[in-house]
């Protein structure tokens, strides 16, 4: 059987990911040479934290606007806003949609600049779960008192369009906390720790959540194409946790892993080896 070919994209610290990046390295038995790629300036702390502090800027104007939106929705609720062409229900509808959309964007803004400039944990659980979850808890806020005051409301609205508005607004609630929610958060801490122990690149797929420390990883083997870039590049692109497999292997190689946001289930592996 032939071999089946795997490119990888070298990704600067700082550069983003995208499709049609072309630094590509095609690894088998021909391999080509690297191709040209669009260079992308390495971002400086100073430069990852203020692209952070924009983006949650943006992520905030986004939730203001969210909740107007949930506002409009219960003016047209118990009909202090009436607008001749469109019907009650309808009004209402097109207000959750347009609170869904900000919810997105700010809840999927919000979490990158949580791996740009992540936010403390040591001594500070409590703050970091909220801080990090806050697309989540933003969600809640954007749509559950809709939901609870068009449920408890009386002739406000007719059966039929309760229950559509109701249904509607519950399926936007849990794709906006869904969405938001930040499943592979990482502290400052661990971050840190990462980028001073590990200093050769790393590998990531287009999709996947967690880097590579070793390219001939098995878990990645039916992954054609991969992204290389140091430990900052993964992690600023959205991989805040070492591969389960990969880490096992560097502790056995001698790596000191102390601090550093691994797989869950790693750790334990480790011990009981």
């Amino acid at each position: 059987m032939e071999e089946k070919k795997r490119t990888i994209t070298k990704v600067e610290d700082g550069e983003k990911v995208t499709k049609t990046a072309k630094k590509v390295v095609e690894v088998g038995e021909d391999a080509a040479a690297e191709k040209k790629v669009k260079k992308v300036e390495t971002l400086t702390k100073a430069e990852e934290k203020s692209k952070a502090t924009t983006l949650r800027i943006v992520s905030a104007i986004l939730w203001v606007l969210a909740i107007g939106f949930e506002v409009l929705a219960i003016l047209f609720l118990f009909k202090k806003l009436y607008i001749p062409w469109l019907p009650q229900m309808w009004g209402m509808i097109i207000c959750i949609v347009l609170d869904l959309a900000c919810c997105l964007v700010a809840g999927f803004l919000w979490k990158k600049a949580a791996h740009l400039d992540p936010f403390k944990k040591t001594n500070n659980k409590v703050g970091f779960f909220i801080l990090t979850q806050l697309g989540v808890i933003m969600a809640a806020i954007c749509f559950i008192p809709l939901i609870i005051l068009v449920l408890l409301s009386k002739d406000k609205l007719d059966k039929k369009s309760k229950i559509i508005v109701t249904v509607v607004a519950i399926v936007a609630l849990l794709i906006a906390g869904l969405l938001g929610a930040d499943f592979n958060p990482i502290s400052a801490e661990e971050k840190a720790a990462a980028e001073q122990t590990l200093t050769d690149d790393v590998y990531w797929t287009a999709f996947g959540h967690k880097y590579h420390l070793y390219e001939d990883c098995g878990s990645l083997k039916n992954s054609e194409t991969l992204y290389q870039g140091s430990v900052t590049s993964a992690i600023d692109n959205g991989r805040g946790e070492v591969c389960f497999f990969c880490a096992n292997r560097a502790e056995k190689e001698g790596v000191d892993m102390t601090g550093i946001n691994v797989e869950e289930g790693v750790a334990s592996a480790v011990a009981g080896d």
